[in-house]
């Protein structure tokens, strides 16, 4: 029996992916009996930020129309990433960085069994540490912590290879109808939107798995 897929799509300035992450975890946690292979896919969301990054705090506020009403948005952020036992520090985050090379990564450590650990490594630098997810150097420690050669990393990184797959990648999520992150797809059939509760993302489990004629209570 093949594994059950489940591609999230995500964009590592996105907190509630963060959250999400967790969430899934609670998910597959209640259904240890199902073999799963969850795939982290490309998604921007604001592809108009430069190599480089912007100022985190004029960006937010730009986007929000104004630095009282970010705040209260991350304030809200922060407490349910408290509840998923998350302790965001968004005032060490200095800058909104331009994900792509940092999804580059997530791409090559794919065919590691690595892509767990640099999705979370990504994470929490960003999130937890107010780290840069652009800096090759960073990428390479991430890189390494998770297993992977950090050299060849920085080496790949610092040519081309795989921007335009991510690229297409991204367009592909828009064109199937995606305009929010994170988006599980289950199975390639169902798609869950947003940072769901655990539960729910295990009703969607079983229930794909059901219309595929198997029963997760069954094993």
């Amino acid at each position: 029996m093949q594994p059950l897929t489940i591609d999230v799509v995500s964009d590592v300035m996105c907190p509630w992916c963060y959250i999400g992450k967790r969430r899934l975890e609670g998910a597959l946690a209640l259904r240890p009996e199902v073999e799963i292979d969850v795939r982290w896919r490309a998604y921007k969301l604001d592809p108009t930020i430069p190599r480089g990054g912007v100022d985190r705090q004029s960006y937010l506020e730009n986007k929000f129309g104004g630095a009282e009403r970010a705040a209260g948005i991350y304030a809200q952020v922060a407490e349910a990433g408290a509840q998923a036992g998350l302790d965001f520090h968004f005032d060490a985050i200095r800058r909104s960085p331009n994900t792509t090379d940092a999804h580059r990564l997530i791409r090559w450590s794919y065919g590691q069994n690595a892509q767990d650990s640099v999705v979370e490594g990504l994470f929490r630098t960003y999130f937890i540490e107010g780290g840069d997810v652009e800096d090759p150097v960073t990428l390479g420690d991430i890189a390494t912590a998770a297993g992977m050669d950090s050299e060849l990393v920085r080496e790949l990184l610092a040519g081309e290879a795989d921007i335009e797959a991510v690229n297409a990648e991204i367009d592909q999520a828009r064109q199937i109808g995606v305009d929010g992150v994170p988006c599980f797809i289950i199975g390639a059939r169902l798609a869950v939107m947003g940072a769901q509760a655990s539960e729910i993302l295990v009703e969607a489990i079983d229930k794909v798995l059901s219309s595929s004629g198997e029963d997760p209570e069954d094993d």
